[in-house]
């Protein structure tokens, strides 16, 4: 991103058109970042709270203040009984640089004593189970996927949240590729696509064990590719053997004709290219359903073409140093670790000790939090002491004791990864930070220092952090010196091009190849193989509850918002307007429902409001609500989490969003 600055003030961004991945494009987001910088609601000055929880009235109060009250609160809850663990830092992924994301706040929850964020609430459950197969987040290189000649789009709807992913997929379908979505909902991907699986939410797995059982049945095994750089072929063949197209169909609720033409294609085609991304993971057994598909490519020996194999993520191709950031050494003890997915709980009913501070940073789980009701409980206490640190006043901030303004993008220096290209970036600072604002790594440094930390490492800069960012002895890290990136922006990792990254095996796995069978995860108890796991909520699988509310619910991103970030900015509330429910002309009827329908989503969790949109986008049985809207934003004060469960993953202890079960009434 390039930031045109006149007399110190940001005047236009625009895409770097050097940028090989990106090439000068920027989502619709991101292009309108300068109102989010200068927005009229950016926090300026640090306050303190003089209303009751939740009413969001604040009083100004210096930083010097502010970190002095801080600091005191978190002396004498670690010098109390309960001790250190007693404090939790909750953030994820509002600011997604290595050094504003992960480094000196890491340091000094860890020199605190602390107790430890198991951070699991979008990508955890996808990351295992992609990595009990492939063994690292490790895929194709998306500037390949132009060369694609059949590319399945799974649980992504890269339009809305994946566009430079999107560019590609349109240049091979150009060049006569052809492109399936698969995915519940009819998203605006999906349309453009030649042909849509619209399966129930939680059953991917099912249709990949489908896949592999007609890839087997009908000879379209690459058995040189398998036999050379696979394990457990004939363990996984035998499972796969069970998933008759037939029984896929009844599982997934779609007709066999689908599953056989999608195998078929699949088996011979090439290159055959995958996209998933992480909403088929957001269900009970999500994990093992990216397990599954990631076993596909492998089988019909797609990875030996640099425009075939799939992608998840490609995080873990950088060398990131993550104990030089981190700092992991600092422990002191055996802290615990508690569930960021299950924030509710924990904030409500964990004892021994009970949380009595947080700090709240990078994340706003008011809003994005599962079963909102009980995270509201959980903030809503006297007792609880907590700090958010932020650039709006979300939904969290309100809830605050101290409230502390931060900085955006423009205004701080950070380093970064992707999980979506092969470049490492450098974020440059471009403008004076806003008010009072400072970054994470100030504050913390400046909290370090009121709470006695004497070590060496809470001096570092951020310079001096960035230098430590990526693992210099890593071949992949060669030629990426943070000077030198400072100054050119964004530089390849140390890579092949065209790059193929097992082509001839080389996994990151224990056993250098593609686990089908995966003997880690039988030595901690879990199946070795993939297999499909029912989700908890739905008419097969819990037909009790299913009598009572009938209707499947998931809540994919609204097209202008970015998880909560960007959900407060007129231009896309403006956009976006109301929250909607997709619901199917044969769930409306019959609940007397016509679109414009204020209508009620509720089940033993609680409700939100929305206004119906009857439409054959959403599959019958299933009921789709764009999201995440914030609650003060919303009709009711509730958004689409007031329904969802704190219920966690087969593999990950990941949030299961997408597993869940409704009844929707006139309102």
């Amino acid at each position: 991103m390039l930031v045109t600055v006149e007399n110190g003030r940001a005047v236009e961004v625009r895409g770097n058109p050097d940028h090989p991945t990106t090439a000068g494009v920027l989502c619709t987001k991101v292009a309108h970042y300068l109102d989010r910088t200068y927005s009229p609601q950016r926090l300026r000055h640090p306050m303190r709270r003089v209303g009751a929880k939740g009413e969001g009235r604040f009083a100004r109060i210096s930083w010097d203040e502010a970190l002095g009250e801080i600091a005191e609160r978190f002396r004498a809850i670690a010098a109390s009984g309960d001790g250190p663990q007693a404090i939790l830092p909750y953030s994820y992924a509002g600011t997604m640089g290595l050094l504003q994301g992960a480094s000196m706040d890491r340091r000094f929850f860890h020199r605190l004593g602390a107790s430890l964020l198991d951070r699991t609430i979008c990508a955890s459950a996808g990351k295992a189970g992609w990595a009990a197969v492939i063994g690292a987040s490790v895929g194709m290189d998306v500037e390949e996927y132009v060369n694609s000649r059949l590319i399945l789009i799974w649980g992504s709807n890269p339009v809305t949240s994946n566009l430079h992913f999107w560019t590609r997929a349109q240049e091979a379908k150009r060049r006569g590729a052809k492109l399936v979505a698969i995915d519940p909902y009819r998203s605006t991907t999906a349309e453009k696509c030649h042909e849509h699986v619209a399966l129930l939410p939680g059953t991917d797995a099912a249709l990949a064990l489908g896949i592999m059982h007609v890839l087997i049945d009908e000879a379209l095994v690459d058995r040189d590719y398998v036999d050379r750089y696979t394990v457990g072929y004939e363990a996984l063949a035998e499972r796969a053997r069970e998933w008759t197209p037939e029984r896929v169909a009844r599982t997934c609720g779609i007709v066999p004709e689908q599953v056989l033409r999608l195998a078929r294609d699949y088996g011979t085609t090439r290159p055959a290219a995958i996209r998933l991304n992480y909403g088929m993971q957001r269900v009970h057994g999500g994990g093992n359903a990216v397990r599954a598909v990631a076993c596909l490519p492998a089988l019909i020996g797609a990875w030996r073409d640099p425009a075939g194999g799939a992608l998840l993520s490609s995080s873990g191709t950088y060398p990131v140093n993550s104990p030089a950031l981190e700092r992991p050494d600092l422990i002191h003890g055996s802290p615990r670790t508690i569930n960021m997915s299950a924030i509710g709980d924990a904030l409500t009913r964990l004892d021994d000790p009970p949380v009595r501070a947080i700090y709240v940073y990078n994340s706003n789980p008011v809003a994005v939090a599962p079963d909102s009701s009980r995270v509201v409980a959980g903030f809503s206490r006297d007792d609880l002491f907590c700090v958010v640190h932020e650039i709006f006043r979300t939904d969290t901030a309100d809830y605050a004791d101290i409230l502390l303004p931060a900085t955006t993008q423009l205004e701080q220096t950070d380093i970064h990864s992707s999980y979506g290209h092969l470049y490492a970036l450098a974020n440059n600072p471009a403008i004076e930070p806003i008010g009072e604002s400072l970054p994470n790594t100030e504050v913390f440094r400046r909290l370090a220092q009121r709470m006695g930390f004497t070590e060496d490492c809470f001096r570092e800069s951020d310079d001096e952090l960035a230098r430590q960012a990526y693992r210099t002895n890593d071949l992949r890290a060669v030629g990426i010196d943070w000077d030198a990136l400072k100054s050119a922006g964004f530089a390849r990792l140390n890579v092949p091009r065209p790059y193929a990254p097992f082509a001839q095996g080389g996994f990151p796995t224990p056993s250098g190849k593609c686990e089908f069978w995966s003997a880690k995860l039988e030595a901690q108890g879990d199946d070795p193989l993939p297999a499909y796991v029912a989700p908890r909520e739905s008419v097969a699988s819990n037909p009790q509850l299913a009598a009572r509310y009938p209707l499947a619910f998931i809540s994919p991103p609204a097209r202008n918002f970015l998880n909560s970030s960007f959900a407060n900015l007129p231009v896309f509330v403006e956009q976006e307007k109301t929250p909607h429910l997709d619901i199917h002309p044969a769930d409306a009827s019959p609940r007397g429902i016509a679109t414009g329908d204020p209508v009620r989503i509720f089940n033993d969790r609680g409700s939100f409001l929305a206004a119906a949109r009857v439409t054959e986008r959403a599959r019958p049985g299933v009921v789709v609500a764009p999201s995440v809207w914030w609650r003060r934003l919303a009709p009711g004060g509730e958004n689409a989490n007031a329904v969802t469960s704190q219920a966690l993953t087969d593999l990950g202890r990941a949030a299961t969003f997408y597993d869940c079960l409704v009844e929707v009434r006139p309102a």
